[in-house]
C-alpha cells in the first residue's frame, strides 16, 4: 500500500484513482473502528509527538470517542450495519460514495481528520494533500498502513499531491466524486465551491471563522488560584495549532470589577503565556507572520493612548489590552499567539454583539444560571460551540453546527411490502 500518497500530474491520474475506489466494497463502522483504534496506539511514539495536534488525532481515533458519535448521528444499529425499525419502514445509513477532501493548508492533522469522518460513513476518499503537509501526512499514513494489515481502510483512500494552481486537477477531482468536505480560507473555499461537481454531489463547507473567549469577574477577581487556572487554560487554547485553527481564541472578553484592574489579570496571563512557551516553544516562524505581529503591536499602541500591550522582545506571544464596551466589531485576528483582551462591563453585552462569523466561545463563569443565559444569547447570535476554557479545540461533532459523519451518509428508507398488499387496491 505504498502508493497511498501519489503525486498526480494529469486529470486522468485522478480519474483513475477514483475508478479504483469505486471497485472497493462496503465495510462496517465496527471494522473501521478496530483499525482506527490500532492506528491511535501506533501514533503514540516519541517521533510522532512533534506533529502539532497529534494528541487530538489520537483521542479522536479511539473507539470510546467515536462509538457514541456514530450511535448519535446514525442510530443504534449503525455500528453493526443493521437496519433500524421505523413503523412499517426500516432505515439504514449508506455511504454517499467517493468523497473528496480539500483541507486547509495550515493544520497538519486536518487532511486525515476530514478523511476519517467520511470513512466512518462507509465512503471511499480522495484527499488533496497540500505540498506543505506532505511529509507530516506521510508519517501519519505510514502508521495507518502498519495498523491495517488486512487493508480494510487503506484500500479505501487515495491521497493526492498537486499544486494549488492546477485548476485542471481540481476540476477533475470535483467531477470524479459524489461528495466533498471543503476547509479553508474564504478565497480557497469560494474557488472550490465553483468547481464542476456532479449535480447530485453533497458538499460540506467549513469556511474561515474565528473564535473568542470570555471570563466573568467572579472567575478571576475573587481567588487568585482560580484566576491562574483559567489563565493556564486560555494559554493552552492559544498555543494549540499556533492560533491558526478556527477554534483558536483571538479575543478574550474580560468582565471587570471595581477594585480589580485588568492589568492584574494580564500579569497573571503573562505568567501563563511564559510557562506555556517554555513547554511548547515555537520552533520556526515565517517572516510574514513576524511582520504581522510587529505591525499588530505597533498599530494597537498607536490607535488609542489607553491601549497597552505585553510581550517579550521576540514574536513568541503578544497580549493586547484595551476597552471593549464600545467596540462594534471584533478586531481583525493576527494569529501567531496574539491575544486581544477587551475589558467589558458585561459579558452579556459583549456576546450580544457577536455574529455568525464566530464559531466557538470558550467560557469561564461561576454562575451556572448566567452561563445558561449567556450560552443561549451566543447560540442565537450564530455561535455553534460553547465550551469551557481549555477545551476549545476538542474535536467533537457537531462542528460548525453540523454532524461530521451524518453529513456524508444517505439514510435509506425501505417501506416493506406486506402479504396481500398488491390486492388492497
Amino acid at each position: 500500500m505504498n502508493d497511498l500518497i501519489r503525486n498526480v500530474d494529469t486529470p486522468e491520474d485522478i480519474s483513475a484513482a477514483a475508478a479504483e475506489l469505486r471497485q472497493v466494497g462496503s465495510i462496517t463502522p465496527n471494522a473501521t473502528l478496530d483499525v482506527f483504534e490500532a492506528w491511535a496506539a501506533a501514533l503514540g511514539t516519541p517521533e510522532m509527538a512533534a506533529i502539532p495536534g497529534i494528541a487530538f488525532l489520537r483521542l479522536w481515533l479511539r473507539r470510546n470517542t467515536l462509538e457514541p458519535i456514530i450511535t448519535r448521528e446514525l442510530g443504534q444499529g449503525a455500528l453493526d450495519d443493521k437496519w433500524m425499525e421505523d413503523g412499517r419502514a426500516r432505515l439504514k445509513p449508506y455511504p454517499v460514495g467517493v468523497v473528496a477532501h480539500w483541507p486547509a493548508g495550515n493544520i497538519e492533522i486536518q487532511p486525515l481528520l476530514s478523511m476519517t469522518c467520511a470513512l466512518l460513513g462507509g465512503n471511499r476518499c480522495l484527499v488533496r494533500i497540500p505540498r506543505g503537509l506532505q511529509d507530516q501526512t506521510r508519517q501519519l499514513i505510514d502508521k495507518l498502513v502498519q495498523s491495517d494489515s488486512d487493508h480494510l481502510v487503506t484500500r479505501r483512500i487515495r491521497l493526492l499531491v498537486f499544486d494549488h494552481e492546477r485548476l485542471d486537477l481540481h476540476r477533475a477531482m470535483a467531477q470524479a466524486v459524489d461528495g466533498a468536505m471543503i476547509w479553508g480560507g474564504e478565497e480557497a473555499v469560494t474557488e472550490i465551491r465553483a468547481l464542476p461537481f456532479p449535480h447530485w454531489a453533497r458538499l460540506a463547507v467549513f469556511g474561515p471563522r474565528i473564535s473568542v473567549a470570555a471570563i466573568d469577574a467572579a472567575s478571576w477577581c475573587v481567588h487568585p488560584a482560580v484566576r491562574d487556572v483559567f489563565c493556564r487554560r486560555i494559554a493552552r487554547d492559544v498555543w494549540q495549532f499556533d492560533q491558526q485553527a478556527c477554534s483558536s481564541p483571538q479575543v478574550l472578553f474580560l468582565e471587570t470589577s471595581k477594585g480589580h484592574p485588568a492589568d492584574e489579570f494580564v500579569q497573571a496571563l503573562k505568567l501563563a503565556f511564559e510557562a506555556e512557551n517554555r513547554v511548547h516553544p515555537r520552533e520556526t516562524i515565517q517572516a510574514s507572520l513576524t511582520s504581522a505581529i510587529c505591525q499588530a503591536r505597533a498599530s494597537w499602541l498607536l490607535d488609542d493612548v489607553a491601549n497597552s500591550a505585553t510581550f517579550p522582545a521576540g514574536p513568541e506571544w503578544t497580549i493586547l489590552l484595551g476597552q471593549g464596551s464600545e467596540i462594534q466589531e471584533i478586531p481583525r485576528p493576527t494569529g501567531g499567539k496574539t491575544l486581544t483582551v477587551l475589558e467589558v462591563r458585561s459579558l452579556l453585552e459583549a456576546v450580544g454583539k457577536l455574529d455568525g462569523n464566530v464559531q466557538t466561545l470558550g467560557l469561564a463563569m461561576v454562575s451556572a444560571e448566567m452561563e445558561a443565559t449567556l450560552a443561549s444569547v451566543a447560540a442565537f447570535r450564530g455561535v455553534d460551540r460553547i465550551v469551557p476554557l481549555g477545551r476549545m479545540h476538542v474535536f467533537t461533532p457537531p462542528w460548525d453546527g453540523v454532524d461530521l459523519i451524518r453529513i456524508m451518509v444517505r439514510m435509506v428508507r425501505h417501506v416493506r411490502l406486506t402479504p396481500g398488499s398488491a390486492m388492497e387496491e
